[in-house]
This record gives structure tokens, C-alpha cells and sequence, in this order.
């Protein structure tokens, strides 16, 4: 009897053993875990995964969001139950949807592989339960140009791990996240208008790999940063979510997270700062604030193996899914508040108020406490000069000043909108690209408001993504305006009032003035001789004719 009952409980574990652990196909297997994790996946490989669960599931509907700068047709997945295979369909269903995006840069590949890894659990394994309160969109291979260039020593801070990686550019030679303002590659021209205006993703998720830097993290994060957006999405990402994951991965999986950053050790040692990369919604995930959105960087650390980074990223995104998934009702409260709080601002405070348009990189309010990093020695050349040396040993330091948080150096007055005069249709079309509402005015009308008059245009000397990024100075002057028919109207009391301002605003630090869209104008007007206005009018209020109606 006891024989029996101990069969029972045998047959009972390997039974268990085998719902949480499913047998997958060999088609499923992928290119990292048949290699020993000396290779990871080629946009065939990709393909070829995504074809094959496709046909094994039904809550899996794949799509595109468009073409490379190659000619590659960029998949989309996305898991619902039930399927789900359109936009309406998704809005429809109540459910938000979670946007997982990797390999934006092609040699920061473990996203990529982490992404299948995901689609496989979630379908066929014991992940299901995270469809149940929200869609899952996956861009798994969005540089699918850059991915396949492979050659060794691309990414030397990844120590041959694995031994072949991509280019961090696409096809053509851009950095595909910094791109996100002026729009120039097809690549993100696909994902802003088929995922991000088209799926209306709550929360996106981008995985990266660090570039170097020593620091003791398996793995960093950032929030899309809170500068002139609304503060409701960064706060719940930042102060709410990203805590309690962290504090999640170290109970349930002893890895060690912690906020992304880079030092310099020229500043000395111990270290004394801590940096994050800048406001910029050239950046993808900092765009999203613009959107009313919340989003979240993944930086794995280069300096772990392969295999470390894909199990860092697979616990991040995994516990990111789940959180999304209990806590579903109130992302979408809280974005939806961010929504109508931008609209309200305008309807209410158009004329009376300013928002930053230039911003500064400055220190959070708390230091970073227990910060976890390869300590340093100083040692002591044979020509008397000190330098200091990376050690194997893990410290922590308390008080490390985190310079995360950004403060307005430049402001400008909100208005009511912009109007847009009809030779300047492409930069229309451009803000329409962005998901904004544009309307075409119909008569003429008389607008009160302000122009800005350039006094001095600069341009970098040097050329950055194949632009010599330019800045202006200048002045805001009072002005009636007269809005003729067929030019350009943007009612700023729109849910993208913030993306819309932050880019239309000539004095703003990553807007279309930056990234040369007026250049041409601005050089034929004589600008580098004489005061030129800008030809976007801000409007505050329409003017109206006085006549009383009999």
C-alpha cells in the first residue's frame, strides 16, 4: 500500500512537472538555446519561429508595421484570448494593450530573444494567465537591417557574448532611437503610425543592452521621463511600479535591478554621481510622456553572458506583464487622466501660462542609497601619476547624487494652437504622422496671439544622425494674424497637447526648428542678416468682429 501511494505521488509531481514545464517542438527551439548561447537569432530565424507558433495557437494574430529601410517586413505579434486582429478590435475589448518593443538597436539582441521566449510561454506554456486582463504587442526584431549585418567585436563590452552580433543602426545609417522627432526612416514611421497610433499601447516597454559602464546592476530601468508632460504616468511607472518589481526580481529570483544610469570615474572614486541619459522624445520612451503614456527602458548589463542578460530580461518583462496585468483598470484610469488633464490645461490656461521648452539634467530630491558597483583602487604609475583600477569586488555606496530629474531653463506660453500657413503642408503632414489633428481652415479668419522673431539661428558644427541640429534665439511679439483659407489650424485641446508644443515650439531643445525643417525658410528670409518671424503663428483666442447681431 505504501508502494502505491508513493507511485501516486510520484506520478503526481512528474504530472505537475510537466504543466509547468511543457515540451516544446524543435521548431520553437531557438537559435541561442541550440547554440549554447554562442549565436543569437537572424531575421529568417525570427520568421521562421513566428510562422511556426502561429499555426499553434489561436490567440495569436501576426501583422507588420511596415518595411525596413531594406525592404524587410517588419512582424508584429500580437496575443489576445480572444484573438484580437485589428485596433478596433483591441479598443473594443476594454483591455489595455502592452507594447513590447526590442532590438531597436541590432546588436542589443537578448530583447529579441526574450521576446520569443515570452510568445512561446504565454501560448503554449504556463504564462496564459497573462492575457487576461490585457493585450500583449510584440515587436521582436525592429532593426531587422541592422540585425542580420553580424560580424564579431561589434559590441566589445559584451566580451564575445555572443560571438556575432548586429550594427546599431539600420539600413541606412540612423539610430533608429533617435528618431522619434524628425521621423526620417521608415522603421519608426511604421511603428508611431501602425503601433503607437494605431494600437494605443498604455504601457511600452523597450529592451536594451548597456554600453559599459561597471556597475554591479544584472539590470537597469528608467521611466519615461517626466519633463512637459503630465506627471500621473511617470509617477505610478516610476514611484509605484518599478519598486515593487524591483524588490519582486531580488525576492523571487536573487537578481539585483536597480535605476539606469552611467559613471565617470574621472570624477574621482568613490563615486559621487550617477547619470541617466537625457529628456530628449527623440527617445522613444520619452515620447511616450508626451503621449500621455507610460513606458519603460530595459538595459541589461553588457558585462554578464548571454545567457545572464536573456534570463535578466525574460524576469523584467515577465514581472512587468504581470504587474500590467493586475493592475490593468488602473493604468488606463491613470493615462486617461493624463489625457484629459492636458486638454483641460489648454481649454483653460491657453495665454496665461508657460511650459519649459529647454531643460537641464539635475539631481532627484533623495540620493541613490546602497548603490551597487565594481569597486576601484588607485594605483600608482611608474611616472608618478596616480590612475585608478576596475576590481572583481562588489561595493555599495550611500549618498550617490542621481541625476534623473530635469528642470526648465527655457519656457514659452501655452497657447490655444498654431496656425500652420498652406506653403508649410509638410510640416502639417509631419504633426498628422505623429497621430495629431490638423484641420484645413475653410475662411478666412482673424487670430490674436504671438510670433516669435528669430534674432540668430545656430547650427552644431557637427553633424549628429546627418543633422546639423539647430537652435534660436529670439523674441516673442504680440500680433493679430489673419489665417487665410487652405492654411493649417492645430487645436492644441487635443489629447497630444504636449508632443504638439514640446515640437512646434521654436525655442524647444528637441522640436522640428532643431532638426532643420526651417532651415530653408528661415536662410531665403535673410536670417543671418536681419530678425526673421517664425512662420508658425500661436493663436490664443479668435478675434472677433465686434458687429452685434440684429
Amino acid at each position: 500500500m505504501k508502494k502505491i501511494i508513493l507511485l501516486f505521488f510520484i506520478t503526481a509531481a512528474f504530472s505537475a512537472g510537466a504543466q509547468t514545464k511543457p515540451v516544446f517542438p524543435e521548431s520553437l527551439i531557438l537559435v541561442p538555446e541550440k547554440s549554447n548561447f554562442e549565436k543569437t537569432s537572424g531575421y529568417a530565424d525570427v520568421m521562421q519561429f513566428i510562422k511556426s507558433i502561429q499555426a499553434m495557437s489561436s490567440n495569436i494574430y501576426v501583422g507588420s508595421i511596415g518595411k525596413s529601410s531594406l525592404g524587410k517586413e517588419i512582424p508584429m505579434v500580437v496575443l489576445a484570448n480572444p484573438m484580437v486582429s485589428s485596433p478596433e478590435q483591441a479598443k473594443a475589448s476594454g483591455k489595455p494593450v502592452i507594447y513590447i518593443q526590442a532590438n531597436i538597436h541590432g546588436g542589443e539582441v537578448e530583447g529579441k530573444e526574450v521576446s520569443m521566449m515570452l510568445m512561446r510561454d504565454i501560448l503554449l506554456g504556463n504564462k496564459k494567465d497573462l492575457l487576461n486582463n490585457q493585450i500583449i504587442l510584440f515587436v521582436p526584431i525592429y532593426n531587422a537591417d541592422g540585425n542580420d549585418k553580424m560580424a564579431k567585436g561589434l559590441r566589445p563590452s559584451q566580451e564575445n557574448s555572443p560571438l556575432e552580433t548586429g550594427e546599431r543602426e539600420n539600413g541606412t545609417g540612423l539610430d533608429l532611437n533617435r528618431d522619434g522627432i524628425k521621423m526620417e526612416a521608415p522603421e519608426t514611421q511604421g511603428m508611431i503610425g501602425n503601433v503607437l497610433n494605431a494600437w494605443d499601447p498604455q504601457m511600452t516597454v523597450d529592451l536594451h543592452t548597456t554600453n559599459g559602464t561597471w556597475h554591479g546592476y544584472s539590470l537597469t530601468w528608467a521611466p519615461g521621463y517626466l519633463y512637459a508632460g503630465e506627471a500621473g504616468p511617470y509617477l505610478f511607472t516610476n514611484n509605484k511600479m518599478l519598486p515593487y518589481i524591483t524588490e519582486q526580481v531580488k525576492t523571487k529570483n536573487d537578481l539585483n535591478f536597480g535605476p539606469f544610469g552611467d559613471f565617470s570615474t574621472r570624477e574621482g572614486w568613490p563615486l559621487q554621481s550617477f547619470y541617466t541619459y537625457n529628456h530628449h522624445p527623440r527617445y522613444i520612451i520619452n515620447q511616450l510622456g508626451l503621449r500621455n503614456r507610460m513606458s519603460i527602458l530595459s538595459e541589461s548589463f553588457a558585462h554578464e553572458r548571454f545567457y545572464q542578460r536573456i534570463n535578466s530580461t525574460y524576469v523584467f518583462v515577465s514581472e512587468i506583464l504581470s504587474y500590467c496585468n493586475n493592475n490593468a483598470a488602473e493604468i488606463l484610469r491613470i493615462n486617461s487622466e493624463a489625457e484629459n488633464t492636458a486638454v483641460t490645461n489648454v481649454l483653460n490656461n491657453a495665454g496665461k501660462i508657460k511650459k519649459g521648452v529647454r531643460y537641464k539634467m539635475v539631481p532627484t530630491a533623495q540620493p541613490l542609497n546602497h548603490f551597487r558597483t565594481y569597486d576601484y583602487v588607485k594605483y600608482t604609475k611608474p611616472d608618478g601619476s596616480t590612475a585608478l583600477l576596475k576590481t572583481g569586488s562588489i561595493v555599495h555606496y550611500d549618498g550617490v547624487n542621481y541625476y534623473a530629474d530635469f528642470k526648465d531653463t527655457v519656457q514659452a506660453t501655452l497657447p490655444r494652437g498654431y496656425i500652420i500657413p498652406a506653403a508649410f503642408a509638410t510640416i502639417a503632414g509631419h504633426l498628422k504622422k505623429q497621430g495629431a489633428t490638423v484641420t484645413v481652415i475653410d475662411k478666412k479668419q482673424v487670430y490674436n496671439g504671438e510670433v516669435f522673431v528669430v534674432d540668430k539661428l545656430t547650427r552644431a558644427p557637427r553633424k549628429f544622425e546627418g543633422h546639423n541640429l539647430a537652435s534660436a534665439e529670439g523674441t516673442y511679439i504680440n500680433k493679430e494674424f489673419t489665417a487665410e483659407k487652405g492654411d493649417y489650424l492645430v487645436d492644441l485641446a487635443q489629447p497630444l497637447a504636449n508632443l504638439i508644443f514640446y515640437t512646434m515650439e521654436p525655442q524647444s531643445d528637441d522640436g522640428l526648428l532643431n532638426w532643420n525643417f526651417f532651415d530653408a525658410y528661415l536662410e531665403l528670409k535673410g536670417v543671418n542678416t536681419q530678425p526673421v518671424e517664425f512662420p508658425i503663428f500661436k493663436y490664443f483666442s479668435i478675434k472677433t468682429t465686434g458687429k452685434k447681431k440684429k
